[in-house]
């Protein structure tokens, strides 16, 4: 008799889950409270996996032996705890798919800039000529990858949702980008736990595993400190110089690996900003633990256009710059992206506040900001923060009028920053909705 395996949530990794089970030879089904689309109920209809939509009904999910469930679902629901209780291991798609490959995996953690540092180090790789796959939180599912290709080696952006359900998951290289307060929500509105979280994508590491961590993150040092790391670490960071690692001066990023120092000329990157400098640091350090060339590596750097959504060139109209950052959905990235700006801004910021603390950007927006416009349901934490420090403020409740009036303010050589700060569920489906109407948007100007 063949034993069971439940999917909780019919979505891009909880699809790829069930086709990887089916694989394997698991007795699969699929159960998501949310409706499946015909599309996807057509891709399970087509593998001839059972599934159910718009509801858990949990006699059909119990006496399973594995759980697969999707980010999304919190661990401490009754859905889950039940499941638990009656003697279901629960994974995420990211364990389920690492227990079925001997790949080479890449896991790529932090609070921002872990997709543009995937990217980067996804392009590195395959131009550096391995077999390698681009999966977790981008991209197509990693298990569906491991079901129909299986590549040699998989470069893995993972949140912290994901890491919260590994259990064996232990990629030969693991990097934290930096660690800023985002999903408080998710974590009993504690940082601490936060930070453990993300930590523990080094918690199956041996001594032959590396992990890298930005050494410029205070927060990220100060939390490893009595964290027990077996792998060998590697610090990345503009601000000092490292012996072992990597570090930045007169436009070199130096990497220094097994007493041989490697120099990467940095000044002709296609992108701005010391985040994205570290991004590629970090990318760049993981090339050369692997071997590729300095040549091959700054190649791939060269010609990197980015990650969709993050600080995206949209349209200069009227010598008026457009930039799409709807990916900058907490206070962090939100800095980086007006760091980076140094001509007069029009911001449009807003959403779902996820606990944000928005003194740390007053400084730059007094000193940048011609105007701010509010695009959300709820604008009152923004505006108690933010009101009277431009000369602008206008609250909006949708993309296309929020455009509209950056386009009537914007004068020649301003840029209209889409940086929300924020979550994006109260106007749109997700962050790449956000976007792709504001893309829209300035399109119809």
């Amino acid at each position: 008799m063949k034993e069971k395996l439940v999917v909780l949530g019919a979505g891009e990794s909880g699809i790829g889950a069930a086709i990887l089970g089916k694989q394997k030879g698991y007795d699969v089904f699929v159960s998501d409270k949310n409706v499946i689309s015909n599309e996807l109920q057509t891709i399970l209809n087509n593998q001839g996996i059972p599934w159910e939509s718009g509801k858990h009904t949990m006699d059909l999910l119990y006496g399973a032996k594995i759980a697969v469930k999707s980010p999304g679902i919190p661990g401490n629901i009754p859905l889950i705890t039940d499941l638990k209780e009656k003697g279901t291991n629960v994974l995420s798609e990211i364990e389920f798919a690492a227990q079925s490959t001997s790949a080479t995996l890449i896991g790529i953690t932090g609070t921002n800039g872990k997709t543009t540092t995937t990217m980067m180090t996804y392009e590195i790789l395959k131009n550096g000529g391995f077999h390698v796959g681009l999966a977790g939180n981008i991209g197509v599912s990693f298990a569906k990858q491991v079901a129909e290709q299986d590549f040699d080696y998989y470069v893995l952006e993972i949140s912290s949702f994901q890491l919260d359900d590994i259990d064996q998951f232990a990629p030969h290289i693991a990097l934290i980008t930096n660690i800023t307060p985002d999903h408080l929500d998710r974590y009993n509105y504690s940082f601490e736990d936060y930070i453990q979280a993300k930590i523990k994508i080094t918690k199956n590491q041996t001594a032959s595993n590396f992990f890298l961590f930005n050494s410029d993150d205070k927060i990220l040092v100060d939390s490893l400190k009595g964290a027990k790391i077996q792998s060998k670490q590697i610090p990345f960071g503009v601000e000092s110089i490292q012996e072992s690692g990597s570090y930045f001066k007169e436009n070199q990023i130096i990497l220094n690996h097994q007493n041989k120092t490697t120099m990467i000329n940095s000044a002709e990157f296609p992108f701005a900003g010391r985040h994205n400098l570290l991004n590629a640091m970090a990318a760049a350090t993981i090339g050369n633990l692997l071997s590729i060339s300095k040549e091959s590596i700054r190649e791939s750097l060269m010609h990197f256009k980015g990650a969709p959504h993050r600080m995206e060139n949209v349209l200069t109209i009227q010598r008026v710059a457009y930039i799409n950052d709807s990916k900058a959905t907490n206070i962090n990235a939100t800095y980086f992206a007006i760091e980076s700006i140094n001509t007069p801004l029009i911001w449009i910021v807003g959403g779902v506040d996820k606990g944000n603390d928005y003194e740390v950007l007053l400084p730059m927006i007094r000193r940048k900001a011609r105007a701010i416009i509010c695009l959300g349901v709820d604008n009152t934490k923004l505006r108690s923060t933010f009101e009277g420090t431009s000369e602008v403020f206008i609250e909006t409740e949708s993309m296309s009028e929020a455009v509209k009036i950056a386009h009537k303010l914007a004068q020649p050589k301003d840029t209209v920053l889409l940086s929300p700060a924020c979550a994006s569920f109260d106007l749109f489906k997700n962050y790449e909705d956000r976007g792709d109407q504001f893309k829209a948007a300035v399109r119809n100007l």
